[in-house]
């Protein structure tokens, strides 16, 4: 990793507007997104279409050995491809989101994507976000952002992304969901959401789009202009 490619790290829980802000400050920089939910969701994506269980961890594992995630990078999107099938909009589905921290709890599973991911950032700048990307794919990233915000403003964004595919959905019902989300993620005993300890915390529950991508673009160039990349 040289002083042109960055490793920047962004976690944070569910609609903490790391997926946007990621995808925009790799587009400003000229290097990679990588959506690392969208590699498990693809997982989950399949393991729920040969009907298994998602905490059936022994098929789960096998099933794995013939399954192939891969992120495709197009003029202006990334697309995800699960064994050279373009599912980008099928891992978004309730059934997939619910399932989806189940299968994330699999050592097998973890452990694939986790080589995949470390295998994307080799010659070329690249911006991961997840959950574990700061503490355990990368913890070495050269910027690591851990982003929150409070629970009203995850909820609201939740629903707004969801009014805009004319799904209408209940608040209530969302605010269970992300707390829910919230228990599972933290507590789960394979790389569970954590801060790293030299992570820069954002809180953007009142912060622009724009004003979260230029916060870590700021972070970024400052690096690289003080040539503190090795």
């Amino acid at each position: 990793m040289n002083a042109k490619k960055l490793v920047i790290a962004i976690d944070g829980p569910a609609a903490s507007g790391k997926s946007t802000t990621a995808r925009l400050v790799a587009e400003r920089l000229g290097y990679l997104h990588v959506d690392t939910g969208a590699m498990y969701r693809a997982i989950t994506l399949k393991v729920l279409k040969f009907g298994l269980k998602p905490d059936d961890v022994g098929n789960v594992g096998r099933l794995l050995t013939s399954t192939r995630v891969e992120l495709q990078r197009t003029n202006d999107s990334v697309r995800v491809l699960l064994d050279g099938e373009d599912v980008t909009e099928g891992i978004r589905t309730a059934e997939v989101t619910k399932a989806v921290s189940a299968v994330s709890q699999i050592r097998q599973v973890r452990e694939a994507m986790v080589r995949e991911q470390r295998k994307m950032a080799e010659g070329q700048g690249i911006v991961l976000e997840g959950r574990d990307i700061g503490t355990i794919v990368f913890p070495k990233a050269h910027l690591k952002i851990f982003m929150v915000a409070n629970l009203e403003a995850r909820a609201r964004r939740r629903q707004d992304e969801l009014k805009a595919k004319g799904i209408n959905a209940n608040t209530r019902l969302i605010l269970e969901e992300i707390q829910e989300r919230d228990e599972l993620d933290t507590t789960r005993d394979e790389s569970p959401l954590k801060r790293a300890a030299d992570a820069i915390e954002l809180d953007n529950s009142n912060l622009t789009i724009n004003e979260q991508v230029e916060f870590v673009l700021k972070k970024a160039k400052r690096l690289l202009e003080q040539n503190e990349v090795k």
